[in-house]
């Protein structure tokens, strides 16, 4: 004899097939014990395969965490404004991430110090040049006054 599902069961499978659907929750870098994020702090994600091509092109390198299919670069916070990055780039506001399902980001460079910064402006002119991008710089503020 088959017995009818009660209400709380119907409500708890409801439940576990919602969440396992559901995509993995976003999660925050980590910035290595001892760093300080005076600028606060962004994340920028790159293909890969441009990571060690990035790394030989820049002046200093902050901290950078790798996932697999991309490296994450740790940038001050507000490090879009101003600039077009590249289409095969993601921006993170907050160095939120959402990894989709893969594995934890881990960091694969510490810089010496206690700031975690990759300087933004080199990082896109970089990324620039090794997509084949024209850099585009937008106006801060277009069309309101100044003072």
């Amino acid at each position: 004899m088959v017995r009818p599902l009660d209400l709380n069961t119907l409500v708890r499978l409801s439940r576990r097939r919602q969440r396992a659907g559901a995509p993995p929750p976003p999660l925050r870098l980590d910035l290595p014990e001892g760093m300080t994020e005076p600028l606060g702090c962004d994340a920028v994600a790159v293909p890969a395969a441009l990571g060690p091509r990035l790394m030989s092109r820049l002046p200093r390198v902050g901290c950078v965490y790798e996932d697999g299919p991309r490296w994450w670069w740790i940038v001050p916070a507000d490090s879009d404004v101003a600039m077009e990055w590249p289409s095969p780039v993601a921006y993170s506001a907050g160095a939120v991430v959402r990894n989709g399902g893969r594995r934890t980001p881990v960091l694969i460079n510490r810089p010496e110090g206690d700031v975690p910064y990759t300087p933004p402006i080199p990082l896109y002119l970089a990324l620039c040049r090794v997509t084949g991008t024209t850099p585009g710089w937008s106006p801060v503020g277009a069309g309101a006054p100044l003072g």
